[in-house]
């Protein structure tokens, strides 16, 4: 018996299971969610508010694919929430002043990379740990919009291509429910069946292993950070075009929003385990009670207080897990 387990308190045959079906627990306690809101408020499931729950998820869906990435490989990023209010406010700004929906789209999009690839560096060059440099990010962001703007950037020209790209549906899904649903698919591809999704999670099992195998965990962590800041700025520019506005507050809180999701979706917090449909399960259940909320007319405060409780249940159960696997 090794030390870990002899010094590991012993898990019980219950919570071992539990913790061993997350997407199973995930499945069930989204249906009952929404069964008991459908009870207490039947218009839960009209089409409209089915259509309001997607687009709302989308937005933290897309985020929380890259966020998912980078958790596996053992990095984290809060800076996303500001950096997605910033990436919106340049939108618009280039938009304004270039009357080019195109040019808008790309400049907001490419700043969220920009962000990105600046935590990768300063992660895997200078040795900072990502909480740390990622939380500097992030106040360094939320300054620095004033400064580039002192109030949010007004869509000057009143593009319908720039409105579109919020309000725009394909068939009878919004347009952000179907960039979401393809961002998706490409991300689980990519992590289930590629040689570079066994890196990301090669790297956060174990960089030591990783590197002595030839793989580059620098390079991984690297590319990680740029998808996260490019997938950030891209729903930045979509936030931006649903308010009509760059908003230098439009991301206050979302980085706690994604990270509950993708930490109750079961993506380990030290790196090596996770899922993108568990993600998805997560987002749908934050989303879900978040519009029970609202249609039972609970204070809505309580969607900010939800994803605290949740980021401990979640860290505990992943306690739970690391000790069931010890034992």
């Amino acid at each position: 018996m090794t030390e870990l387990s002899r010094s590991a308190p012993q898990v019980s045959p219950k919570l071992g299971w539990l913790t061993s079906q997350t997407q199973l627990v995930l499945l069930v306690t989204l249906f009952a969610l929404c069964l008991l809101i459908s009870l207490a408020a039947p218009q839960f499931y009209s089409v409209d508010n089915i259509i309001a729950i997607l687009r709302q998820s989308s937005l933290v869906l897309i985020v929380a694919v890259g966020m998912t990435m980078l958790l596996i490989a053992a990095e984290v990023d809060l800076s996303v929430g500001a950096s997605l209010a910033f990436a919106g406010v340049v939108a618009m700004d280039v938009t304004n002043k270039t009357s080019s929906v195109t040019l808008g789209v790309m400049a907001g999009i490419l700043f969220g990379g920009g962000v990105g690839l600046i935590n990768g560096l300063i992660v895997t060059k200078l040795r900072i740990n990502s909480l740390i440099a990622t939380i500097a990010m992030m106040m360094m962001l939320q300054g620095s919009v004033y400064l580039y703007s002192r109030e949010a950037v007004q869509n000057k020209h009143l593009q319908p291509l720039f409105t579109w790209l919020s309000t725009g549906y394909v068939g009878p899904l919004p347009l952000p429910v179907v960039v979401t649903a393809v961002l998706f698919a490409i991300g689980y591809v990519v992590l289930r069946h590629t040689t570079l999704g066994r890196y990301v999670y090669a790297v956060g099992a174990n960089e030591k292993a990783a590197r002595l195998s030839g793989i580059r965990p620098a390079r991984i962590k690297m590319l990680v950070f740029i998808v996260t800041g490019l997938l950030t700025g891209l729903v930045g520019v979509i936030l931006c075009s649903l308010m009509n506005a760059g908003q230098p507050t439009a991301g206050r809180g979302f980085e706690l929003t994604v990270v509950a999701a993708v930490i109750l979706g079961g993506t380990s917090l030290t790196g090596g385990r996770g899922t993108l449909l568990g993600t998805l399960l997560g987002v749908l259940i934050l989303k879900v009670i978040d519009n029970g909320i609202i249609i039972l007319r609970w204070d809505q405060d309580l969607q900010m207080v939800i994803p605290g409780f949740i980021i401990v249940i979640a860290s505990y159960l992943d306690l739970l897990r690391k000790k069931s696997n010890a034992s």
